[in-house]
């Protein structure tokens, strides 16, 4: 049985570049696109901005595990592996020390020589340089809020935003690389408010209890405090099953028979059968988005022009053959 090249898939040459805080994250928020782009000849770069260190062990099964009590960041390590592995992705540890998850001001809160407390243009530094030699036509990462305020998340979204910019500039930082103009970047919505109140809904209206309804109070406040665009959709249903598999590798993290896995993730299966993201910055030179309209792309790449120059169609997905040249 023969297999396509690469060359032939219709993302060969386009690269996208995901940023995250922890690991699990990735596996947690747009890992089905991860995994859809992936497949389709696109290479993709998961980078983990810290060790997640200070993760608790979330797992019942895992909470006598020796190697967890002794070294639970090489644990993470090899989670981090398997779960890229699945995916299809390569990956980047970028190297900051987990902040923890603070009950107060994470300021005042979080450890000295952590990632939060670490000044952006010091961590953008290696993001920077990560960004120039893997050379990304989109980013995505996390909007203001960190998708949920998580001090490490938060930063996560700071730091990438100022390292997509200094990528750009040749006069920053020009021992990091040859500059690099990012053409988009987008906003992980996995977690958005519209998303989770609209499953909630169904699953009532269809008789079944909603393991959601604890959640709903927080996110009415998060639709409350920042408006969420969920400009673009991606249809990912077929990638959900190696979605979950990545984040079971994860294993000290989720509890495969309670909590999130089983509730949320079972729920999105049959309600939601995508991914959505948010566009933040578009330097493809194409004409605006309606931002006012929720779901006006399909596809993360649209509008993005090629390495050999040329545009990804704004209907994608389409081979590199279908791409149409610019000038």
């Amino acid at each position: 049985m023969s297999h396509p090249s690469s060359e032939s898939l219709p993302y060969h040459g386009l690269r996208l570049l995901a940023v995250h805080a922890h690991p699990d994250d990735e596996s947690s928020k747009g890992a089905a696109t991860t995994a859809l782009y992936a497949e389709r000849g696109a290479r993709v770069m998961i980078a983990t901005m810290t060790g997640g260190e200070a993760g608790d062990i979330l797992n019942p099964a895992l909470l006598q595990s020796p190697q967890a009590a002794r070294d639970i960041a090489g644990l993470r390590r090899d989670e981090m592996a398997r779960a890229a592995a699945e995916l299809g992705a390569e990956h980047r540890w970028i190297g900051f020390v987990d902040s923890g998850l603070p009950e107060g001001d994470p300021a005042v809160e979080t450890p000295h020589g952590c990632f939060y407390r670490t000044p952006t243009a010091v961590a953008a530094r290696p993001l920077v340089h990560l960004i120039r030699s893997f050379r990304p036509h989109v980013v995505t990462t996390y909007d203001e809020l960190g998708g949920y305020p998580h001090p490490d998340h938060i930063k996560t979204h700071e730091v990438t935003m100022a390292a997509v910019e200094s990528a750009a500039h040749p006069e920053d930082n020009p021992e990091l690389g040859e500059p690099w103009q990012v053409q988009k970047v987008y906003y992980n919505q996995d977690l958005s408010p519209t998303k989770w109140l609209i499953i909630h809904e169904r699953m009532l209206a269809d008789g079944l209890e909603s393991p959601f309804g604890e959640m709903l109070e927080r996110y009415r406040e998060r639709a409350d405090t920042r408006r969420t665009w969920l400009s673009t959709r991606i249809e990912c249903r077929e990638h959900f099953e190696q979605r979950d598999r990545a984040l079971l590798a994860h294993a000290t993290q989720i509890d495969p028979e309670g909590g999130f896995f089983t509730g949320a993730r079972e729920a999105s299966k049959k309600y939601w059968t995508s991914e959505e993201f948010e566009l933040a910055l578009d330097f493809t030179g194409r004409d605006p988005l309606d931002g006012a309209q929720e779901f006006v792309e399909s596809d993360l790449f649209a509008g993005v022009i090629d390495d050999s120059g040329r545009r990804v169609p704004d209907t994608g997905p389409l081979g590199p053959g279908a791409r149409e040249d610019e000038g």
